[in-house]
């Protein structure tokens, strides 16, 4: 049994264990967002030169990953946003980024994903569409993708992707979205 004593001596490293990926209902959830997204296209991939925003954004549901403290969202750690393309029952899914610290979970982009396809497929999406980065392309496959074609865009190889919609059940209800646990190592 640890005494009061005890605890001076025990390293205080805090990884969160909860994450809810829902749609962005708070400003601050769409803010830590957009400045996520920052930080990965503009930052970190240097794809654009200050913001990543273009017009789809006004139009487009913003999802969100979060990071959990004692239940309730803390930090914004994940991100992607879903649109109607040219026809009514035609989706997409775009700039999905996870931030840096947290990609080591494994989990969060993929739950990004599932719940992008369900949502859209909930609101009679028939074929849901991404341009995927290369280096993407197999997490894709993995979650039941198939790659259409290839493409370059902004100076980056892509993968024009569709979802299996079979695999990806309407999700009627983004506010409540998912709930996922960090990965414990072995």
């Amino acid at each position: 049994m640890l005494h009061a004593d005890d605890l001076s001596e025990l390293a205080l490293v805090y990884t969160p264990v909860e994450y809810l990926v829902r749609e962005a209902q708070q400003p601050w959830e769409r803010d830590e967002a957009m400045a996520l997204r920052r930080a990965v296209f503009c930052i970190e991939q240097g794809i654009f030169a200050r913001d990543d925003r273009d017009a789809i954004d006004d139009d487009a549901q913003l999802l969100v990953a979060m990071s959990c403290t004692a239940g309730m969202p803390e930090q914004v750690v994940g991100t992607v946003r879903i649109h109607r393309g040219e026809a009514a029952s035609e989706w997409w899914g775009s700039r999905l980024a996870v931030h840096p610290a947290f990609r080591s979970q494994g989990h969060l982009g993929a739950t990004l994903i599932r719940l992008a396809v369900s949502r859209a497929h909930a609101l009679g999406c028939t074929t849901f569409l991404a341009q995927v980065q290369r280096q993407n392309v197999p997490l894709f496959a993995k979650l039941g993708w198939r790659v259409l074609g290839e493409t370059a865009l902004h100076g980056r190889p892509h993968a024009r992707m569709q979802a299996d919609l079979d695999v990806y059940p309407p999700c009627h209800d983004p506010v409540s979205g998912y709930v996922t646990r960090a990965r414990v190592a072995p």
